[in-house]
């Protein structure tokens, strides 16, 4: 099944930024998309656009780090649909601080957040793709994890926690059921910083997107270009950054 046409897809993270382009890229494509965050009417605001404009939209309000959240998100879309096609696991959370900083608080939220709520998801959808014989993992990493930067040392460990289970899942996964594909952003003009709590941080990494940072549109086609490869291609892994970022 290649192209976007007629696919069913859930993402996460969806009421702003990466997953709301995302959302509505796929929608203008003709999939059918489900999406799932913690900020309802901002969620029932996207669902209403795409409706408006033809597509097919359904919402749940959902917190990743609930595992049961996740699994009642899945059953909506195959209650609705039919089956799964993909699952765009975007949601995240960035917090900047010098590991001496000892911001545990923060370092628990981001495992939580960026690592768990990625597990939780696959534990939910991948019953459904073995159960229908095809499947697609999509999820956000981040550039953060490829080149390792001071203040950023336990955000950059969560997504290359998520990349390396995404490749030992891709390796597991060789007789072509699932597909998995890790989509690591750079500089994204997105509110991933908002709530940074160093005030001096917060406002030099929004400086930083405000500058240099690509829209979120830029990396909504890049996981539309993965789905859309036909069953037997797997894009394993895809990094869209700014081309000014170092």
């Amino acid at each position: 099944m290649s192209g976007v046409v007629g696919k069913v897809v859930a993402i996460t993270g969806a009421s702003s930024g990466i997953g709301a382009a995302t959302a509505i890229e796929l929608a203008d494509r003709g999939a059918a998309v489900v999406l799932g965050a913690r900020r309802g009417d901002r969620l029932a605001s996207l669902v209403d656009r795409i409706r408006g404009d033809g597509g097919r939209a359904e919402m749940l309000e959902v917190d990743v780090t609930r595992r049961g959240d996740l699994a009642e998100l899945v059953r909506l879309v195959v209650d609705r649909f039919g089956r799964l096609d993909v699952l765009v696991s975007n949601a995240g959370i960035a917090s900047l601080a010098p590991v001496a900083d000892l911001e545990v608080d923060a370092w628990d939220a981001m495992i939580d957040v960026n690592v768990r709520g990625v597990l939780y998801g696959i534990a939910a959808a991948m019953p459904v793709f073995r159960s229908q014989g095809r499947g697609h993992f999509v999820t956000t990493v981040s550039t953060s994890g490829l080149k390792i930067v001071p203040t950023q040392a336990v955000y950059a460990g969560t997504k290359n926690a998520v990349r390396t289970v995404l490749e030992a899942l891709r390796q597991e996964s060789t007789d072509g059921v699932v597909r998995t594909t890790a989509i690591s952003p750079g500089y994204v003009r997105t509110e991933l910083v908002d709530n940074v709590p160093d005030p001096d941080q917060r406002e030099a990494a929004r400086r930083a997107m405000a500058e240099m940072g690509i829209a979120p549109e830029a990396v909504a086609r890049a996981v539309a270009f993965a789905i859309e490869q036909p069953d037997d291609v797997e894009i394993g892994e895809l990094v869209i950054r700014p081309a000014r970022q170092g």
